[in-house]
Formats: structure tokens, sequence, C-alpha cells
């Protein structure tokens, strides 16, 4: 509607209201462009903030990730090692013949000369206390 009004005036036709004109022109343009200008940098920094966010959002589920496997594997290593602590007990005692013997005669009711073994069922055992 305003435009409507604008085009209803006439012009001064001078020197002095053709460069006001020029000028003021000019500085519209020069708005526009600053105005241009200032969007285009405020979505490349919202792009930038974006992508930044994501990717250290991205990493930080990574690295929890990596923490908790980290953890576990702490526990079966710890596990691993207590394992093989008795197992090169086992391997030691396993290097006495006494202790074979003793190995022997539990697990396969080997007896030496003149020794008689008697198993008693565990379930007994259990009543009895």
């Amino acid at each position: 509607m305003e435009a409507s009004k604008k085009r209803k005036v006439a012009r001064i036709r001078n020197s002095y209201a053709e460069s006001q004109y020029h000028s003021e022109e000019a500085a519209s343009r020069k708005r526009k462009a600053l105005v241009r200008r200032l969007t285009a940098f405020a979505v490349l920094a919202a792009l930038l903030i974006y992508f930044t966010v994501t990717s250290i959002y991205s990493r930080a589920e990574a690295l929890e990730k990596k923490k908790a496997e980290k953890q576990k594997l702490e526990q079966r290593l710890a596990s691993l090692e207590r394992e093989r602590d008795i197992l090169n007990e086992e391997i030691i005692k396993l290097n006495d013949d006494d202790y074979i013997a003793k190995l022997a005669r539990k697990e396969y009711f080997l007896s030496d000369k003149g020794e008689i073994i008697f198993t008693i069922p565990e379930d007994n055992k259990k009543k009895e206390k």
C-alpha cells in the first residue's frame, strides 16, 4: 500500500534529489548485502555447532562403551589370572608323588597293600550333622 502512495507523488528532478535517491538506494543495497552475509554466517555457524556437538556426543558414547568393555575385560583377566595360579599350584602338586598317590586313592579308589577302602555316601554325612 505504501508503494502505491509513493508512486502517486512525483519526484523532484534536480541533482541533489537524484544524488539523495542514489545514496538511499546504495545504502539499501548495502543493508541487504549485510543482512545476507550475516544470515549466511549464522547458518554456517549453526551447521558447524551442530556437527561439533553431534561429533562430541557420538565420541562420548563410544568412549563409554569402550570403558564398559575395558572393565569387563579386566574382570575376565583377573578371573583368568586366578585360574592360572590355581592351575600352576595344581601342576606343582602333581609333581609330588605323595599327592598323586593320595589323589589316586581318593578319586580312583586305589589302595596300598593291606589297605581296605570304605566309601561312605555323602547324603548320610549331611543327615548326621
